[in-house]
């Protein structure tokens, strides 16, 4: 039985993952994190960037005294997955990434961060506002999580860490998974991906937007435990 491990997304936590979890179990040792200053984890007292959720990813498997693990990343999990593949080859058995922004640039960087004032979610999708409130009380507010989140993300439209020269050094199989509605990222930006990878295959989603709650786990669920096992 392999050891899975599943990556939360920007402004996401790891309980977005138990009903998956549930599923996967039967097929595989599955194991939840949440990334620092993230859920029910504290921050560290540094800024969130991706090279950081790596190590907090090589923490968990250290822990656990996994050498390796097959990883299903949603969103910016998928984006760390793949950098743990380019950092930790050894320890990155193969990847699934679903809805994951791959290319980032400082326009849509600056898109992005737009979308993550605090008082505008409050107003506009107090819901929203809500569930973020709930999921991230214990690593010190969803405010705290927004800020950290747009300044990762201004940090890596500067600093993008998988491009064209990078990708085809990922060992690892990568599925790249995406929704045919996702409004985040394209099927074409992801088909793109899927080619430059070293051993890249890409799935589309029919009838799928972003939102990890909106993915039908009846189909995810089959798809994961085929390309794993």
């Amino acid at each position: 039985m392999k050891d899975l491990v599943l990556l939360h997304g920007a402004l996401g936590a790891s309980g977005q993952f138990d009903t998956l979890a549930d599923t996967l179990r039967a097929r595989f040792r599955v194991h939840q994190i949440d990334f620092e200053g993230h859920g029910a984890v504290a921050p560290r007292g540094r800024p969130f960037r991706i090279q950081h959720f790596v190590a907090n990813v090589v923490e968990l498997l250290d822990r656990l005294a996994l050498e390796q693990a097959v990883f299903f990343g949603y969103s910016m999990g998928g984006y760390v997955a793949l950098c743990l593949g380019l950092e930790h080859p050894d320890r990155v058995d193969r990847v699934t990434t679903l809805g994951t922004k791959f290319r980032w640039d400082p326009a849509h960087a600056a898109r992005e961060v737009a979308r993550l004032d605090p008082s505008n979610i409050q107003s506009k999708v107090p819901s929203f506002a809500a569930t973020l409130e709930a999921r991230h009380v214990r690593a010190g507010g969803w405010q705290g999580v927004l800020a950290g989140t747009a300044e990762l993300l201004g940090h890596l439209g500067d600093h993008p860490l998988l491009t064209d020269s990078t990708l085809p050094g990922i060992a690892a199989p990568v599925r790249v998974v995406v929704g045919d509605r996702d409004n985040t990222v394209s099927v074409e930006e992801s088909s793109a991906v899927a080619r430059s990878l070293a051993s890249g295959s890409l799935t589309v989603l029919p009838d799928t937007p972003h939102p990890i709650e909106q993915v039908d786990v009846g189909v995810l669920a089959p798809l994961l435990t085929e390309f794993f096992d």
